[in-house]
């Protein structure tokens, strides 16, 4: 899953939010000297993902770009499920995306000095463009993909992966909703035992 993914399954715990956010830019068990809720974020975070990576409706998602992504098509379908998510957002909380969002960014600000490098240096593109807002737009997914091919130095060519979401995107949408369902659920009882 994504960052708009990651954040909402951290049930508005902000200690939890923080580390569930920057996970994925700490590396195996670098994370010891942050605070204990802030580790248990992380740690839910990776059995997120290991779970997500294990599921079979996301693999039925990443094998339909697998011939024209490669191994890029999990990152892809990520993108794309928080895409789903932002945009059926109204059926997962109670708070409009655009206030969600900016208590997340506003989270960030105050915890910023525990924040890895990769994590500042990213932040205020992030917040300026509004990413994870704008993830329930097609033109939001199209400049995160643009971008994700970029970082990629062109080899991944995932700028062009919005034509197959809009190609294939009733399909994606009915996946994204079966997982997430799930999801919700197996995230739901990890965090009742951190």
């Amino acid at each position: 899953m994504n960052f708009l993914a990651h954040i909402y399954l951290s049930f508005n715990d902000p200690e939890i939010t923080i580390g569930n956010f920057i996970a994925d830019s700490i590396r195996g068990n670098r994370f010891k000297h942050l605070p204990p809720r802030i580790q248990k974020g992380i740690k839910l975070h990776r059995q997120i993902d290991t779970y997500t990576d294990m599921h079979p409706i996301p693999k039925i998602s990443s094998k339909r770009l697998h011939l024209n992504y490669s191994h890029y098509s999990r990152v892809i379908v990520d993108i794309y499920y928080d895409h789903f998510l932002a945009k059926n957002w109204t059926n997962y909380s109670d708070v409009p995306l655009e206030i969600f969002v900016n208590n997340f960014y506003d989270l960030l600000e105050d915890r910023y000095t525990i924040l890895p490098e990769g994590v500042k240096r990213m932040m205020p593109y992030m917040i300026a463009d509004n990413w994870i807002y704008n993830y329930a737009k097609m033109e939001g997914i199209a400049k995160v993909l643009n971008g994700m091919n970029r970082r990629t130095k062109n080899k991944s060519k995932m700028n062009f992966a919005i034509v197959d979401l809009e190609e294939n995107y009733a399909d994606f949408e009915k996946e994204f909703t079966q997982f997430f369902e799930e999801l919700i659920i197996f995230s739901h009882q990890k965090f009742k035992l951190l």
